[in-house]
């Protein structure tokens, strides 16, 4: 990775949090583009997390990533277009349909896993990652308050 300017010690968290979450989003794209994978998106992956281990359905999907019951089905027919996931029949039956990953979706993610995991290793040999995920964590628990995490909604 490139060294990137310090922002002034004025900034507020807010946008050290949002530019921090900026750049190592877009290496990570940029990487896993370098592995043939550069056709989705992170609104995929974030489907992909919410669709594991033993699927969906696109209603839960939506809430899962605090979406409109619209948007999870449009994300779902492009995904299946692109043969990332499939409907099946609920286990429980009636009209619902389960979205479940395929191969393809099952390879991408093992690639953006070791391009995830390679991207903190590096951040690792400049920063103590420890300490940040330590804070990070304490962060969201003290914002949180005791009530339930939201879902990382996708807003990029």
């Amino acid at each position: 990775m490139d060294p990137v300017p310090a922002p002034p010690p004025e900034t507020e968290l807010t946008f050290l949090l949002g530019m921090g979450f900026q750049l190592l989003l877009a290496e990570f794209e940029a990487r896993l583009a370098e592995q043939g994978h550069g056709d989705l998106r992170p609104i995929h992956g974030l489907a992909f997390q919410a669709l594991r281990p033993a699927g969906a359905t696109s209603s839960e999907l939506a809430a899962r990533l605090g979406v409109t019951k619209q948007a999870a089905g449009q994300i779902v027919d492009d995904l299946e277009r692109r043969g990332y996931v499939r409907r099946e029949p609920h286990p429980a039956g009636g009209r619902r349909r389960l979205v479940v990953l395929t191969e393809a979706a099952h390879r991408h993610l093992a690639v953006a896993g070791r391009v995830l995991h390679g991207l903190e290793a590096e951040l690792a040999d400049r920063l103590d990652v420890t300490v940040l995920r330590a804070d990070l964590e304490r962060l969201v628990g003290v914002l949180a308050d005791g009530r339930p995490l939201p879902p990382l909604r996708p807003v990029w």
